[in-house]
């Protein structure tokens, strides 16, 4: 019988071998793609998911539209069945990227049935198993199969199907940097070996009450899918907020027992580490994550992660998770929590028909 917790530790640390297995796998599929979409006019991106994958969608569409200025949008998949009107956009063509680590997502196979009835428009599958169901709709699936998992909890499955959306961005808009996607392994592995140290520390600090995660752009998502993890593993209050919008009312939450961890853009970097100087005025814990040679005056060197990538920001964006996902496993082991197995939740939602 496994040990409390060995699932979910063991998934996390894999990550950057899995990663180059899921970089393989895109390179067998390249062929595929640019022939799916060969002399196709793409007018509008939308992602599909639930809980995690939906906000690795929201990570995946700012990408895309930086990337290729195709307006993409990211929706959980309930949206796209309950309330396609708000969805779907009469003309032009749309590609609908259904992302699910099961491929059994009850919401996101019936949105890929809702968009097949009312779209004209082809269908992708960022799965981690290609004999399901997400995988066999689509005209096209991506799979990811070194990142299943055994926790319910999503941690490696979420990071090789963001390479996979990272890849194909990077493939479609024909950027220069989609080499620099090689490097990922490496440079995962290093920034867990140097702080991994960090992060215990960090998630059995028992003074730490509240956790808020901070990010704008396509970090905004990863920001979110952080608080997620925090909640499902640790049963901790955790939220997550655009960096600046955290002024906006949030900030009313932030005491001593408050920790903020500032995921921190390039474009914005100046606006956020004020941000974070604020809330460290104010009382709060304060955790930077940020390029090399960026390094916010925020008093002690233990508050900045670096992660020296010498990337852009579009390839480098799945590194500013796995040390976050090792504070919530860290949190979760302190309190007595099982990671692998959080209270009231299995690793596939499978509902009745959402269709009336």
């Amino acid at each position: 019988m496994a040990e409390r917790g060995e699932y979910t530790l063991n998934e996390i640390l894999s990550q950057p071998s899995t990663w180059s297995e899921t970089l393989k796998d895109f390179k067998s599929r390249r062929k595929d793609i640019k022939e799916l979409l060969r002399d196709q006019q793409i007018d509008r991106l939308i992602f599909a998911g639930c809980g995690s994958t939906h906000y690795l969608s929201m990570t995946a569409a700012a990408l895309f539209q930086t990337l290729t200025s195709v307006p993409s949008h990211a929706y959980p998949a309930s949206e796209l069945v309950l309330f396609p009107d708000m969805v779907f956009a009469p003309g032009g063509r749309t590609l609908l990227v259904a992302i699910s680590r099961s491929g059994e997502t009850t919401e996101t196979v019936e949105a890929i049935n809702k968009f097949r009835t009312l779209m004209d428009g082809l269908v992708i599958g960022i799965t981690c198993y290609g004999d399901h169901s997400v995988a066999k709709q689509a005209d096209l699936s991506l799979v990811a199969e070194a990142a299943h998992e055994d926790s319910v909890a999503q941690t490696r499955s979420f990071s090789n199907m963001a390479i996979m959306t990272q890849a194909m961005a990077g493939e479609l808009a024909k950027n220069s940097q989609i080499p620099m996607l090689e490097r990922l392994p490496d440079l995962g592995q290093k920034l867990i070996n140097s702080y991994r140290k960090l992060a215990q520390e960090i998630g059995s600090n028992s003074e730490i009450e509240r956790f808020v995660f901070l990010g704008g752009g396509e970090l905004y998502g990863i920001a979110c899918e952080a608080m997620l993890k925090m909640k499902e593993m640790s049963l901790s209050y955790s939220e997550a907020f655009h960096t600046l919008e955290f002024r906006h009312g949030p900030m009313s939450m932030v005491n001593n027992r408050t920790l903020i961890v500032g995921l921190l853009s390039d474009n914005g970097l100046r606006q956020e580490v004020a941000v974070l100087k604020q809330m460290q005025e104010m009382g709060a814990h304060i955790l930077a994550i940020t390029e090399e040679n960026i390094i916010p005056d925020l008093g002690d060197k233990k508050n900045v992660i670096h992660l020296k990538s010498g990337m852009a920001a579009w390839p480098r964006t799945i590194l500013y998770l796995p040390i976050l996902q090792l504070i919530a496993y860290y949190r979760a082991m302190s309190r007595g929590q099982n990671p692998d197995r959080p209270a009231n939740l299995s690793s596939v939602v499978r509902l009745d028909s959402l269709e009336c």
